[in-house]
C-alpha cells in the first residue's frame, strides 16, 4: 500500500499538488475498499473514523482532484450517484462492469473484449482511443433465482 501512496503522491506533485494528511486519508481509504466502488458518502464515513476532523466538503474536493489528475475514475452507473475507482498501477485504460439494475450490485470485467475495435478505430478513422468503459445493465444471477423462486 505504501508504495502505491507514494506513486500517487507523484502524481500530485507532479501537477504542483500536495499529498495532504487529509488526502492521504482518502486516498487510503479507496485503497482499502479498492473493489468497492465507494461514493463520496461512503469515503467520507470511512475516512471519518480515521480523521474525525475531516469534512464532507474536503472528501468531495479531494475525489475530485483525484479525478481530474486520472488518480481516480468518476462512475456513473445510472443510479444518480457518482461512484470512484482508483485506478491501480498495473490497469489498464479498459474498463467494464455488469451492473444488476434491481439490486445495485456491480462486477468488474477484467478482461478487454474492445482491443480490436480500438484497432479498427485507429486504421479505419485514424483515431486513437486514450480510454474507454462499457457498462452492461441487467439483472444479476442472484436477483434472476430470486425472481424464479418468486413464481414458483
Amino acid at each position: 500500500m505504501e508504495s502505491r501512496i507514494d506513486t500517487i503522491k507523484q502524481q500530485l506533485q507532479s501537477q504542483g499538488y500536495k499529498l495532504t494528511p487529509q488526502r492521504e486519508a482518502t486516498v487510503r481509504v479507496l485503497l482499502e475498499n479498492e473493489e468497492d466502488h465507494l461514493s463520496a458518502e461512503d469515503v467520507f464515513m470511512l475516512v471519518k473514523e480515521k480523521a474525525p476532523e475531516i469534512g464532507l466538503a474536503t472528501v468531495y474536493r479531494t475525489l475530485e482532484l483525484l479525478s481530474e489528475l486520472h488518480v481516480v475514475q468518476k462512475l456513473n452507473f445510472g443510479d444518480g450517484v457518482a461512484r470512484y475507482d482508483l485506478r491501480g498501477d498495473n490497469s489498464k485504460h479498459h474498463h467494464h462492469h455488469l451492473i444488476c439494475v434491481q439490486c445495485g450490485t456491480m462486477q468488474e470485467i477484467l478482461d478487454d473484449w474492445l482491443g480490436p475495435l480500438e484497432e479498427r478505430l485507429a486504421q479505419e478513422y485514424n483515431f486513437h482511443v486514450l480510454d474507454h468503459r462499457l457498462d452492461f445493465q441487467g439483472i444479476c444471477n442472484k436477483c434472476q433465482e430470486k425472481e424464479s423462486k418468486q413464481e414458483q
